[in-house]
């Protein structure tokens, strides 16, 4: 299952103008994933506060995935002929209003409006980054651009959960997602600052997008990616009344396993790399086989605390770089469409995210933790055999383009009249 080494990442080109919008880009890439992911740390105070059950509170992350679906592919027709640096410094701005209402809900509808908001910009913005940055940078300085722009996500996925749990604890769940407004603020500002003029190009249509699923590569691959987050958010959404519930842990102790997990997450992004050019499918397939393990392992010796500490390092290890694994592949199956591809990828990792946040929601009020990580780990074998069609349909693929040209003595003679 070996693959083709993956090309050298170019340096940033280090003007001022250039720099500072790539960098802007990562501070609202960061605010995003803090703003999507702190619920997963907030859950048990926020659904004590609102009168919900737990399971209820987790549709909170549902809901900003299934508008963020809605917005990745629909967000290049609907913007038609703006500016895409005007569509940009929206969505940013969508984030704060978000974040403002989202700390000031007085009930669960307010609530899931705001982060509906969010929702939008995160699908407008995921959608439109790739293609941005490759406007922004010369073309030998897109890898090393989007390189800077997805460390921005990781970062915030490092931090997110353990912050937000040590947020909730000091100054309330309210004052949690209130502390990433002024994050969004100076993001918004700073891409205001730094960003130029993006006068709208062709865009590939709704229906060209999903056209896409038509070629079975890209549709084995996609639905290998949804089963993928599907698995990792049945479980990961509803890690703090886990470990308080049944591992029994206090809030500072919960906040460093969350920390032990985003800083594995950080080193496993940094690693990824070289298993990738050892073998991206390979990789593809190991990954939610080992979350699967992980998944199980996590019921197997849920009263230990030691036990799940080190188990969700190893899942924050091999899940965080996942997306990374995926997006090279997208990279390489479809180099010519990366745009339309990636706001596929991107429709398809936030409903699985919805998916999986609501299935587990549902598993985990009827059946505890046992049933949710029961599911996730089926989700990840699914996703691991998915890979493995993937690979064989791409391999099959390769075989058809390089065989050979029947011998001219093997072709039919033309008869001569």
């Amino acid at each position: 299952m070996s693959d083709q080494t993956l090309p050298d990442a170019a340096a940033l080109p280090s003007s001022s103008p250039v720099l500072g919008a790539v960098l802007a880009m990562t501070l609202c890439a960061a605010a995003l994933i803090a703003s999507e992911f702190m619920p997963v740390s907030l859950l048990t105070p926020l659904a004590s506060d609102l009168g919900m059950t737990e399971g209820q509170a987790g549709q909170v992350i549902s809901v900003s995935g299934i508008f963020a679906v809605l917005t990745s592919l629909l967000v290049s027709s609907a913007a038609g002929r703006l500016d895409r640096r005007t569509v940009l410094l929206g969505l940013t701005l969508l984030m704060v209003v978000s974040g403002v209402v989202v700390a000031f809900a007085p009930n669960f509808g307010v609530l899931m409006a705001g982060r509906a908001l969010l929702g939008v910009s995160i699908g407008g913005f995921w959608s439109m980054s790739t293609a941005t940055v490759m406007r922004l940078v010369p073309p030998d300085a897109v890898p090393r651009a989007l390189a800077v722009l997805n460390g921005g996500n990781a970062l915030a996925a490092t931090v997110a959960a353990p912050l937000g749990s040590f947020l909730g604890a000091w100054v309330g769940w309210r004052g949690a997602f209130l502390c990433v407004v002024p994050l969004a603020a100076l993001a918004f500002a700073w891409q205001l600052a730094t960003v130029p003029p993006l006068p709208a190009e062709r865009q590939a249509g709704t229906g060209a997008t999903l056209g896409l699923l038509g070629r079975p590569q890209v549709a084995s691959g996609m639905l290998a990616i949804l089963f993928l987050f599907m698995g990792q958010f049945a479980l990961f959404t509803y890690l703090r009344p886990f470990l308080e519930a049944v591992t029994r842990v206090d809030v500072s102790t919960l906040s460093l396993i969350l920390l032990g997990l985003g800083i594995t997450g950080l080193v496993g992004t940094s690693l990824v790399g070289r298993l990738l050019r050892a073998s991206l499918h390979g990789t593809l397939i190991a990954i939610p086989l080992a979350m699967a393990a992980i998944a199980i392992a996590l019921v197997a010796f849920d009263q230990q605390p030691l036990a799940t500490a080190a188990l969700l390092a190893g899942w924050g290890l091999i899940a965080t770089p996942a997306p990374v694994g995926w997006g090279t592949w997208l990279s390489r199956t479809l180099p010519a469409e990366a745009e339309a591809g990636g706001g596929l990828m991107v429709a398809t990792i936030q409903l699985a995210i919805t998916a999986g946040a609501s299935a587990g929601g549902l598993l985990f009020d009827a059946g505890g933790h046992e049933s949710a990580f029961g599911a996730s780990a089926t989700m990840l074998g699914a996703s691991a055999l998915l890979a493995i069609l993937n690979w064989r349909l791409g391999a099959a693929r390769r075989r058809s383009f390089q065989a050979p040209a029947p011998p001219r003595s093997a072709r039919p003679a033309l008869d001569h009249q």
